[in-house]
């Protein structure tokens, strides 16, 4: 286990390496949203009572110019059989950084634009979840599927909150409704959908960048050019295929995605998959929300660490599930997928991983030897 995870991080040195993405990361404007501004937000007592994340006893409100995130998720049987579900939910103040029309400029430069350009006007309306001041020891009440009340949070540091909690009962494959109890005038992603998924039956989880949505992860420009300025794009034939498969698994299998990309990009991910593929619940990193350059380090530094993370917590909701991978040769798939493997026998009943062949997308091109993937899937049946 730790050689195929020594091997993996030295794929992403040389990777980052090729790419020069320390030469970007470093020249990119550097905003912090960790940084908290002396204003009515941030109270001294909210402020230290926030480090004590979901154990705060005195949470802050969110109020009428507040920012807020609810997230897709899947409910499961939990202990007894009842049904639980993870709620993640991030709050914002609506004030972007004063300095958003320096790093609008730093990230048209990078792509080859030219400054006061039409695309300008794209990257501002994209980079404003990374320069909103995040909301630390928030709560956020919702009402579920119309008739339960339920507090979200307190979140931490981050902004951002998680919460098992215990729901009503439904059908399986049904589908219950949350929506954001705040006062007029909140913005954001203010309703979200809970799917209902049995122990038994199929699930997928599928990685994101450069496995359906063209990201180029082994290129920091590619990435800003992807993110911030181009339209958001599918690999071709993956639409068609995930369409395959959710039809031949039933409508109600549940669809995982999970992403090195960090939580600031949640409604744009959202937007695509909405557009594009079956629903399913987006898992995204929630630790880098502090630069813009952390974009560029979260989607190509520990991603097998955490996206083992990840498949451990979906394999905790639904052990019984016959699970379908599905990745590419980019980044750590095939590393991550082999390590769920060995450590679920049986679990996975399929893996599928896309060889990428672009090279500014690839990095190097021994992400596509037939050599890796001997090691990454070493004991796996074929």
């Amino acid at each position: 286990m730790s050689f195929r995870r020594t091997t993996s991080s030295l794929m992403e040195e040389r990777t980052r390496s090729h790419g020069n993405f320390s030469d970007t990361e470093s020249s990119l404007a550097s905003i912090s949203t960790n940084q908290v501004r002396a204003s009515r937000k941030e109270h001294k007592l909210t402020h230290l009572l926030s480090y004590l994340g979901s154990n705060n006893p005195l949470p802050a409100s969110i109020e009428a110019d507040d920012v807020i995130w609810l997230m897709d998720n899947v409910a499961f049987r939990g202990r007894g059989g009842e049904w639980e579900a993870e709620f993640v939910a991030a709050g914002f103040d609506e004030k972007a950084s004063p300095k958003v029309v320096d790093i609008v400029g730093d990230i048209a430069s990078k792509v080859g634009l030219s400054r006061g350009g039409a695309e300008e006007k794209t990257i501002e309306r994209r980079i404003s979840p990374f320069v909103m001041e995040v909301l630390p020891g928030r709560q956020i009440k919702v009402n579920y599927d119309g008739a339960t009340s339920v507090k979200l949070g307190p979140g931490g540091r981050n902004g951002i909150s998680s919460n098992v909690i215990r729901i009503p009962k439904a059908a399986a494959g049904g589908v219950a409704r949350t929506t954001a109890d705040v006062p007029m005038g909140v913005t954001g992603v203010l309703e979200m959908k809970t799917v209902y998924a049995e122990p038994e039956g199929w699930a997928v989880i599928s990685d994101v960048d450069d496995t359906i949505k063209i990201t180029q992860t082994s290129d920091p420009v590619g990435i800003l050019k992807s993110t911030f300025v181009s339209e958001p794009t599918p690999v071709p034939g993956m639409p068609a295929l995930y369409a395959r498969i959710q039809e031949l698994l039933t409508p109600s299998a549940p669809f995982f995605y999970l992403s090195a990309s960090p939580y600031n990009l949640y409604p744009f991910l959202r937007t695509f998959r909405d557009a594009h593929f079956p629903h399913g619940q987006l898992i995204l990193r929630d630790s880098s929300w502090m630069t813009i350059s952390g974009l560029l380090s979260s989607l190509t530094l520990g991603t097998e660490k955490y996206k083992i993370d990840r498949i451990k917590k979906i394999h905790r909701w639904l052990p019984r599930r016959n699970m379908i991978f599905i990745g590419d040769s980019t980044q750590s798939d095939p590393e991550a997928y082999g390590d769920a493997c060995r450590a679920f026998p049986g679990w996975a009943k399929l893996v599928l991983i896309r060889k990428v062949t672009d090279i500014a997308a690839v990095g190097i091109e021994e992400k596509n030897e037939p050599q890796r993937f001997e090691k990454a899937f070493e004991g796996v049946p074929r």
